[in-house]
């Protein structure tokens, strides 16, 4: 008798072999991440048109389901858990986070209120307690689970724009745009995109945007803002994502607090140096700012997505992003929608909590250093091999410059190409430039050593062409 699919799903959950089955693909996945190149073959990336076929009209087994995903898409992945992807500033995953996503995944939690998952809020509540902790953050603020750092900083913006209004007699939510008060925004021009999008998406309009020259390392100049009022949103980086550079929080963050403007700390990456002791020095005055964007799996090395908005000024925070609705149930435990533009999510926190709780205070502080002291041994070795460093070594970012600009691109599609190791391109001063993030925990003197004999190859290669 053919079986519905209802009773299909009840037998596979009863059974479990097809659990067992991913769990088999996943653990060959991690055995062979090491060996593999950093990016797909050609051929792997050829492969993948065998997944393009029109909608079935019936059910596909499970199990062929599976086999297809990792025998055509798992040699297609970028090993980014692995110790030599560069690319962008994307961590690795700390293994006890995995293996409490994968737990929660069966959960399948809707993370909005306390009553749709009591777990999720009651973790939610440790983690924010932790985070303000580890980041020397007042007892008031509060932390708003969300993808990445694009959503975290169009929270903590909205929550900006919601407060000055508020201040000046105006409320945004009831009357728009149309008459309000203007609002400032001052920010470097090393500003990273997700903040022009956040701008734009809430109104501002980027043209608005008052920028401020930065130095060479990409910090802004402080003796060139302006005076800064109650009207003003100030937004500084702690961590450019070129050169890994910190605006001087100190300065600005205090002059802000003077004169009663909002100031946002883009950290996504580089907030966690406040976690390392040898490095805490980077993020000295942050905590008089009003909101922060941070990413747990940049730095942190947790799995995708895991971004948090951290703000001083809950009303603000609750009242730019609240819904409300006759079915829905607030209590007196934390409903984590109240933090997000998202009703509706996932339970990252749980991935979060458990990779905090793992590290620990030591563990985060050695995870930390250990990705800056992998980049300064980047930048020398580099160095010692005759390529041009741009700039200061001062976190995990490292920017590296040819003599002759037109070989910067085909030498980082040489690189790209040959497996070895994976970097990304930019443009500094205007200039091309090959940029590396150190942003794996898996990453051993060995790889970096490795990935610099790549550059040295890629270069004989492309001036021999």
């Amino acid at each position: 008798m053919t079986l519905s699919i209802r009773d299909k799903m009840f037998q596979e959950m009863n059974e479990k072999h097809i659990f067992e089955q991913a769990k088999q693909y996943a653990y060959e996945y991690a055995d062979s991440i090491s060996n593999r190149g950093v990016y797909p073959t050609h051929n792997a990336l050829e492969n993948l048109h065998k997944l393009d076929k029109p909608l079935p009209i019936q059910s596909t087994s499970t199990q062929n389901i599976l086999s297809e995903l990792h025998h055509i898409g798992s040699p297609a992945t970028v090993a980014q858990i692995g110790g030599r992807y560069f690319g962008l500033v994307n961590g690795a995953i700390v293994p006890a986070g995995l293996a409490a996503r994968w737990l929660s995944d069966f959960w399948d939690q809707n993370a909005a209120l306390y009553v749709t998952s009591p777990i999720v809020s009651v973790l939610e509540d440790i983690t924010q307690r932790w985070l303000r902790q580890l980041f020397t953050l007042p007892d008031n603020v509060v932390a708003g689970f969300v993808s990445g750092t694009s959503m975290a900083t169009f929270c903590g913006l909205a929550a900006a724009r919601y407060r000055l209004l508020r201040d000046l007699g105006w409320d945004i939510n009831k009357q728009g745009f149309h008459g309000a008060p203007k609002i400032r925004i001052i920010a470097g021009r090393g500003a990273h995109a997700t903040v022009i999008k956040a701008v734009a998406l809430l109104g501002f309009g980027t043209d608005t945007v008052e920028w401020v020259d930065t130095d060479k390392q990409g910090r802004i100049k402080t003796d060139e803002v302006p005076d800064l009022d109650s009207h003003t949103i100030l937004i500084v980086q702690a961590g450019n994502v070129n050169s890994g550079a910190f605006d001087d929080l100190s300065t600005l963050c205090a002059r802000a607090h003077a004169a009663q403007a909002w100031v946002h700390v883009d950290g996504a990456f580089g907030l966690w140096a406040a976690g390392a002791e040898k490095l805490k020095h980077l993020t000295q005055g942050m905590e008089t700012a009003n909101s922060f964007s941070v990413d747990g799996h940049k730095t942190l090395n947790t799995p995708y997505d895991n971004g948090i908005v951290l703000c001083n000024d809950k009303d603000a925070l609750t009242h730019a992003l609240q819904a409300s609705g006759a079915y829905i149930v607030y209590g007196e435990h934390r409903d984590g929608m109240m933090y997000t533009p998202e009703m509706s999510r996932r339970a990252r926190v749980v991935e979060l909590w458990a990779t905090l709780k793992y590290l620990g205070r030591c563990g985060i502080d050695e995870l930390v250093y250990g990705l800056h002291e992998r980049a300064v041994q980047f930048a020398c070795e580099l160095e010692d091999n005759g390529f041009n460093v741009l700039n200061d070594v001062v976190f995990n970012q490292v920017l590296v410059g040819l003599d002759n600009d037109e070989l910067t691109t085909p030498m980082i599609e040489h690189i790209q190409a040959s497996g070895e190791c994976w970097v990304g391109g930019g443009v500094w001063e205007n200039k091309p430039v090959i940029r590396i993030s150190v942003c794996s925990w898996a990453t051993t003197k060995e790889d970096v050593t490795r990935s610099v004999n790549a550059f040295v190859v890629a270069r004989e290669y492309v001036i021999t062409q």
